[in-house]
């Protein structure tokens, strides 16, 4: 049986995986949707390539989030998406502070801090093996 506490963190944990799994699909399929030019505009352009590149994986990173947990299929893949997805988020925040300041690069960085949180959360706090089985239902 988990404690009351448990609970709440599992509980906490699935939202701000809801929450950033909907970000990342949001910003992934941008990437795909957006016209070319639109995309290179900034202080720092990057080859189209890239940009799909980071579009893909911020899609399965996102689908990684919540898949896993709510099939039961290789639950071990949710750490290791929001693991690779604050490797992404630490370059979009040096990109963000280098091409356009402090104030740009704060929302990558708590992005990234919630990533880190749930890529340590389902390793080590609440793992989604342990979770209880109605995590989203609030049983």
């Amino acid at each position: 049986m988990l404690s009351s506490r448990t609970r709440t963190t599992n509980r906490l944990l699935w939202t701000a995986q809801i929450l950033t799994a909907i970000l990342f699909l949001f910003a992934g399929s941008m990437k795909f949707i957006m016209p070319v030019e639109k995309m290179q505009q900034g202080p720092i352009v990057f080859p189209v390539a890239f940009l799909y590149f980071i579009g893909v994986c911020e899609c399965l990173g996102g689908l990684g989030l919540i898949l896993p947990g709510l099939t039961r299929v290789r639950t071990g893949l949710t750490p290791l998406a929001a693991a690779g997805l604050t490797i992404i988020m630490i370059g979009a925040t040096v990109v963000s502070i280098v091409g356009m300041g402090v104030a740009a690069g704060l929302f990558p960085a708590v992005v990234g801090v919630v990533t880190a949180w749930i890529a340590y959360g389902r390793t080590r706090v609440v793992p989604l093996a342990d979770a209880p089985r109605g995590a989203l239902r609030g049983a």
